[in-house]
């Protein structure tokens, strides 16, 4: 993680906290923390979770930016993706940054479509996610992780090349379905492209045993789709 990066999220963090500190004798006793596939509330915690929700958080995701590399097994660093693994990372700090805002925001009494604010920026984050998928390469943290891509680099590669491009066709989609208020269908579209690159990885890799390709020394070749 650089330097700037990390005063970045330090200040997002210190913000978190501050506008919590601030607004916190505006909250209802009772927040809502979740919401169902309607995107109404449907469980209630006492505002102090807030503290856990936002920066808590925010500050878990920062420690495992820096943690994940280190727990990495040799054959799965991450030092070879170095700077994709930090984007990643960065996004799903900003995504978590973006959903506490929206919920500090409508737990102070404004008027917000959570369903729309939330969603469409879970999608927007899947987009620029999708954009970086085909540079991921084999870690236990990050992307399509399934028996058959762990197992071999070259399925590994094929899969988030293939999952890339259904991954930001079904982000964008998904924005558009979440304006539209069709937020079961905003689910869908951004969870078919996972079950697709699950099922392509698994047929991939019996294509490959089925052929003998997969051996020992595969696990550096980089290999074609199907």
């Amino acid at each position: 993680m650089t330097r700037k990066i990390f005063l970045f999220e330090v200040l997002l963090i210190a913000a978190a906290s501050a506008a919590t500190y601030l607004l916190y004798s505006r909250f209802p006793a009772q927040v809502p923390i979740h919401w169902n596939i309607h995107m109404t509330p449907d469980d209630y915690a006492p505002k102090w979770a807030l503290w856990l929700v936002g920066p808590g958080s925010m500050t878990l995701i920062l420690l495992l930016t820096w943690l994940f590399p280190l727990l990495s097994p040799n054959r799965f660093r991450i030092d070879s993706f170095w700077s994709t693994y930090h984007r990643v990372m960065l996004l799903c700090f900003g995504v978590m940054a973006y959903l506490y805002a929206t919920m500090l925001w409508s737990d102070c009494g404004r008027q917000i479509d959570m369903g729309q604010a939330v969603l469409s920026g879970i999608c927007l984050f899947i987009v620029f996610f999708g954009n970086l998928m085909g540079k991921l390469r084999r870690n236990f943290y990050v992307g399509i992780k399934t028996p058959w891509t762990l197992a071999s680099e070259r399925v590994w590669n094929a899969t988030h090349r293939f999952a890339a491009r259904f991954t930001m066709i079904g982000g964008l989609l998904g924005m558009v379905l979440a304006f539209a208020g069709m937020y079961l269908w905003t689910l869908l579209a951004l969870l078919l492209p996972s079950f697709a690159a699950v099922a392509y990885s698994l047929i991939y890799y019996k294509q490959l045993e089925k052929r003998g390709e997969i051996g020992d020394g595969l696990s550096n070749e980089q290999g074609e789709h199907v």
